[in-house]
């Protein structure tokens, strides 16, 4: 709080702070094979994966960057020749960063350059599991240049460090991306001093398949899609939505494309989905596999728990049979289990689609412009993947309706949401009386 009342951070000319994102952004990648490595091990994502991520994550703080410079603000002439208005754009305040464990330096990434391209100050925790790459950045903002007070980093759990976080009078901002859950719980916790919050929360995600599209470009999609980090991502598209006229052959498809994937040591760059982030989460997802089995539905495809001395593993699953009722049709599951609906019309296939509490994001597949054009405008998404899925950039605003979360990050207003309007009207000349003379 020191650092944004009276150090030269918020002061500081937009032309400089971006200077200081740069310089950051190019430390990054000078290091992207140590944070690669830090988050692969800490989480048990693929090395070759995390490489992506981290260069990913580049790409955004140079984003941001770019953005620090757009901050005008604007002036209003037209109120009358005595009259000028004029609208400020200044920073919020203190803002309090809170990240899950399943893309540590990405999901700061795409928080923390924003609150400090608009002149905020931070304080950062990342998941007690995945922490180590957020020190990292930390050590990199202070090689960048970044004056002293600006970002704090705080470890520990959330009961301990993320709840006062929220609830301290001195933050005027919470950034949360997790679950929808707690996400409900740091809702309530800083509604009780009308903190202004973002959250990126759970996602239901389907993705559709009509009988005209790529099936082989689809196939690959959803495999991708549902088993990419494990399954352990908001927007993975964990319900395949399928025209029933070609469920059999698109599956038996699917099915020979998940066999192909490679799981394993997440230091090997071969490997596809690499280990699980615990033991326990390993039996959460395990138990809702075996729920589905038991409300009627088969298993296609895996189902079965790899254990070895690198970690646990769930062989990429595939379960036929599903209905909406089921829990694994409409709960977040977080890991690599597809759930396989068909639908027989575009009125069902957004039906089951919308038929979440989430909306984050979707996917369509299909030759027909019309029938992309429909289901894109007719899922309540956030995002809607067009024969194509799960691609990502620092220009386009990522965010969800319902209960995946509350405003939007990335985008060329990402800066903005970290600010605050003021309104100045400055009258020229001497002003004539009107009430009391």
């Amino acid at each position: 709080h020191r650092a944004f009342e009276t150090g030269p951070w918020p002061r500081m000319k937009a032309a400089e702070r971006a200077g200081i994102l740069l310089k950051a952004a190019d430390l990054i990648e000078g290091r992207l094979e140590d944070i690669a490595r830090l988050d692969a091990l800490e989480s048990g994502k693929p090395i070759a994966q995390a490489r992506g991520e981290i260069g990913g994550a580049v790409d955004i703080w140079r984003y941001a960057a770019s953005l620090a410079r757009t901050l005008h603000g604007e002036t209003y002439a037209n109120l009358g020749d005595a009259m000028l208005g004029v609208v400020l754009r200044e920073p919020i305040g203190v803002v309090s960063i809170i990240t899950p464990w399943n893309f540590p330096f990405l999901i700061v990434s795409q928080k923390l350059p924003f609150a400090l391209a608009a002149g905020c100050t931070a304080v950062v925790k990342p998941s007690e599991m995945t922490s180590a790459s957020t020190f990292v950045l930390g050590d990199i903002l202070m090689q960048a240049g970044l004056p002293a007070g600006v970002v704090n980093i705080l470890a520990g759990l959330g009961a301990d460090v993320g709840a006062p976080m929220v609830s301290h009078p001195l933050v005027e901002m919470v950034s949360f991306t997790g679950s929808t859950r707690v996400g409900k719980m740091t809702m309530a916790s800083a509604a009780q001093s009308l903190k202004k919050v973002s959250m990126e929360l759970g996602g239901k995600n389907g993705q559709i398949v009509f009988q005209d599209a790529d099936l082989e470009a689809a196939a690959d999609a959803a495999v991708f899609g549902g088993f990419f980090n494990a399954g352990e991502c908001c927007n993975a598209g964990s319900r395949l939505i399928v025209h029933e006229a070609i469920a059999d052959d698109f599956l038996s498809a699917v099915k020979a494309l998940a066999a192909r994937v490679t799981v394993g040591d997440p230091l090997d760059d071969q490997t596809k989905v690499g280990a699980m982030i615990s033991s326990d989460h390993l039996a959460k997802v395990a138990g809702y596999v075996a729920a589905a089995a038991t409300e009627g539905s088969s298993i296609y495809s895996g189902g079965k728990q790899l254990a070895s001395n690198i970690g646990q593993y769930l062989d990429p699953t595939i379960i036929r049979g599903v209905t909406e009722d089921m829990a694994i049709a409409r709960e977040e599951v977080f890991g690599p289990v597809l759930s396989v609906l068909t639908f027989e019309s575009i009125e069902k296939a957004l039906h089951i689609a919308n038929n979440t509490p989430y909306g984050l994001s979707a996917g369509v597949w299909s030759a027909s412009i019309d029938t992309c054009m429909s289901v894109a405008r007719g899922v309540r998404s956030g995002t809607v993947w067009v024969n194509t899925f799960m691609e990502g950039y620092p220009e386009l605003p990522f965010g969800g309706y319902k209960q995946s979360g509350l405003g939007r990050e990335l985008g060329k207003r990402a800066v903005e949401d970290y600010t605050e309007e003021k309104t100045i009207q400055f009258h020229r000349g001497q002003r004539t009386g009107w009430w009391v003379g």
